[in-house]
């Protein structure tokens, strides 16, 4: 069963050595029972969900992240429990109100009118198997989207008016610039994922999302592979810095 075999490994801080083709989910709706299947296993709590789009209209995925994996600024974690290791510098949001299962869906108005707050986070990537990347896009998409960790930076309150689509930033690993493009999110604004993962809990999964939880939205820098141990620091334009430490 797949979700035990990465619920242990998660225990572990393993990988699978190898995907049986017959554990490879059927397809996006067995993932996602996957990832609530692992996560029952694991008997965690939902501490948040990592969203994203592959383009401005591209299909959305999620998934829900586990409480203990969210860490709060200058984190210091074992590189050792993480394979691979790639970092991220994102934006999450979080909304002043719940919203609980419903016969209906939820409007993007209703959506975007209950945003809170938004902070910076560093998301750690990193995959069960030991043939990632090259592994079913479903198998990754059941192992929490290639989940690790997530650091979460100080929230400050919405501003509608913020450049979402390309803020200005820095992403440093020991000092040294990581960034080797200009910063954007593929999914464009990245707002508008969050009508998508509040219809998805609330109408699929029938579970409900939170004002508690963080919702981390996709990268702007692309994902960095560090070598060795070592601090990444990440800075966007009008919102506080966070920091990880990789030891």
């Amino acid at each position: 069963m797949l979700s035990q075999q990465l619920a242990d490994a998660r225990a572990d801080y393993t990988t699978l050595a190898s995907l049986s083709p017959d554990l490879i989910p059927a397809d996006m709706s067995a993932a996602y029972a996957i990832q609530h299947e692992l996560l029952a296993k694991r008997g965690e709590r939902i501490g948040g969900w990592k969203i994203g789009a592959k383009s401005a209209d591209g299909a959305i995925q999620g998934a829900p992240l586990p409480v203990s994996d969210l860490h709060r600024n200058g984190a210091r974690l074992p590189r050792a429990h993480f394979t691979p290791l790639g970092l991220e510098l994102e934006i999450a949001f979080r909304f002043g109100r719940d919203f609980e299962p419903s016969a209906n869906g939820y409007h993007e108005v209703e959506v975007l009118d209950a945003i809170d707050a938004m902070g910076a986070t560093i998301e750690i990537v990193a995959s069960r198997y030991a043939q990632w990347p090259n592994v079913d896009k479903l198998a990754q998409l059941a192992d929490l989207q290639n989940h690790g960790a997530l650091i979460v930076g100080e929230f400050t309150p919405y501003r509608r008016d913020f450049p979402f689509v390309a803020p200005s930033l820095e992403f440093t690993f020991e000092g040294d610039n990581v960034v080797k493009a200009t910063p954007s999110n593929p999914c464009g604004d990245p707002r508008r994922l969050l009508t998508w993962l509040v219809n998805h809990c609330t109408q699929h999964h029938r579970i409900a999302v939170t004002r508690d939880m963080v919702l981390t939205t996709g990268s702007y820098t692309g994902m960095f592979f560090p070598q060795h141990a070592g601090t990444a620091c990440g800075q966007i334009e009008g919102l506080a810095p966070v920091s990880v430490t990789l030891e």
